[in-house]
């Protein structure tokens, strides 16, 4: 059979307090048209559905849409599974009626274990979970970490293979030799964090989430999707795609990647204050794209990000390259020149990275005005 590969939609999540609906959106549109070309038989989502265990009214409005349109509307069954960022209890209401539809959730471990047929496969979905839930449902007082647990989990999966079919695992955990971005969260449990790949070769695909890139692990049957949006900085050189996986081609073949393009994408952007301010450089950069800034200057800037913003509306970051220079009498000039007011924005941006809010300015006005006022 065929089925597509996705996870980590995290629907309601923010890049520096943007929003992403527009840009969940339009990766959803996408994945949408990969499956009806590729006529998969399947959608997979492993995990981290939403972004927050309490997701806004939005958020939960958005997946409730994308959700009917590929199930109902396209008629794709799905598996999904709930990650570290979803709440279980939440995203497992309406399980019961879901499976009339050919929407199979599993949020729970004791429904792992039965497997899910479609076609010729078994597909087995382990949801995210903590050690507690292991140690309670196998009765085992001596689970300590995340790889025993695993053990009895996979060994008690291998006793419900049907030998005719092809199995795979769905699941969301940290899978050793992989690397982080900055935009997850790191699973721990019990100490430890990573699953052993040995554990997981005994399935024929292990379609993983969590981990925002596809390049975290290199493996042929064991891999990430990613997330279909950029969610940081560091992912702003990442592709971003899904997974098309045809269980009947050899195992180098089995899996083949589809790029999705970024609706806004993240911009690096290395140099000097003089060239970011240039027209000539600022207007090739598209107003709705996001923008990290590393700036070359060691010169002190006054009100540096607020300035910066006038040209880049959708900043997400900022940091010196290498260091500000500190020249005493210069310093104590600009220093001089400054209100109290502009010496605290230049502080809070030299320390954060970004420019007091405006919430935050306010407040700051009205303690040095009462301030002053006491000093009179």
């Amino acid at each position: 059979m065929k089925f597509l590969h996705t996870a980590d939609w995290h629907i309601g999540k923010k890049l520096h307090d943007f929003s992403l609906f527009d840009e969940q959106w339009d990766a959803f549109n996408q994945i949408e048209k990969i499956a009806l070309q590729e006529k998969v038989d399947a959608i997979v989502i492993a995990g981290d559905l939403y972004d927050r265990s309490v997701p806004s009214e939005e958020a939960v409005k958005t997946l409730n849409q994308m959700l009917i349109q590929l199930n109902l509307k396209d008629h794709f069954p799905i598996l999904a599974i709930n990650g570290n960022h979803d709440s279980a209890v939440r995203l497992d209401n309406g399980s019961d009626w879901f499976k009339a539809a050919n929407f199979n959730l599993v949020t729970k471990l004791k429904d792992a274990f039965t497997p899910i047929v479609i076609q010729d496969t078994q597909f087995f979905l382990l949801p995210y979970f903590e050690l507690p839930t292991a140690r309670e449902y196998f009765n085992d007082s001596e689970i300590h970490t995340l790889e025993t647990a695993m053990r009895k989990v996979i060994d008690k999966m291998q006793t419900k293979f049907d030998p005719e079919l092809h199995h795979v695992l769905v699941a969301h955990y940290f899978a050793a030799g992989s690397s982080h971005t900055d935009s997850e969260t790191k699973v721990e449990v019990g100490g430890l964090d990573a699953v052993p790949l040995d554990l997981m070769e005994r399935f024929d695909y292990v379609a993983l989430g969590h981990l925002h890139s596809r390049n975290a692990l290199h493996h042929p049957t064991i891999q990430y999707s990613g997330s279909p949006v950029k969610f940081s900085v560091s992912e702003a050189h990442d592709e971003k795609g899904v997974w098309i996986v045809d269980t009947d081609l050899p195992v180098d073949k089995m899996a083949q990647w589809k790029p999705l393009t970024q609706l806004n994408d993240i911009q690096i952007l290395q140099t000097d204050f003089a060239t970011l301010t240039t027209s000539d450089f600022y207007q090739k950069i598209p107003d709705d794209d996001f923008v990290a800034v590393e700036l070359t200057d060691q010169q002190i800037i006054p009100n540096v990000m607020n300035r910066l913003r006038e040209y880049y509306p959708r900043i997400i970051s900022f940091k010196r390259q290498n260091g500000r220079m500190e020249i005493e009498q210069e310093k104590r000039r600009e220093i001089k020149q400054q209100s109290p007011i502009e010496l605290l924005q230049d502080f809070f941006e030299d320390t954060t990275g970004h420019g007091l809010s405006t919430a935050q300015l306010k407040f700051a006005s009205e303690i040095l005005t009462k301030v002053e006022r006491s000093d009179e």
